[in-house]
């Protein structure tokens, strides 16, 4: 699956298992994909390698929640009801032309 920012083609990994949303992104260096975690409204940055971008979405992928280069060691959450939003992780500095209320679209499964 995939997302297109910027004209640019981002690899979007799922999240669907108990040890895929547990390690998320933890430990990466030169993260170049983004990871999707499905009914979920929190994350955090503890053991990361590096600063990401988080995007929280509602259930038509519209952007309700936006944070730029979130540095490590933070917990976020976002203002929503758990089983109606996901959490967008992607490169840092990806999402910066990004606004709320921007719908997403998903290619491919």
């Amino acid at each position: 699956m995939k997302i297109i920012i910027d004209d640019k083609d981002i690899e979007i990994k799922k999240a669907n298992t108990l040890f895929k949303r547990f390690k998320g992104l933890m430990g990466k260096k030169n993260i170049t994909y983004g990871m999707l975690f499905k009914k979920c409204n929190s994350i955090h940055t503890f053991f990361m390698k590096e600063n990401i971008d988080v995007i929280g979405l509602d259930n038509t992928n519209t952007i309700i929640y936006k944070c730029v280069n979130l540095e490590k060691n933070k917990v976020l959450g976002v203002n929503n009801p758990k089983k109606n939003t996901s959490i967008l992780e992607l490169p840092q500095n990806t999402s910066k032309h990004l606004k709320i209320g921007d719908k997403l679209t998903f290619i491919g499964k």
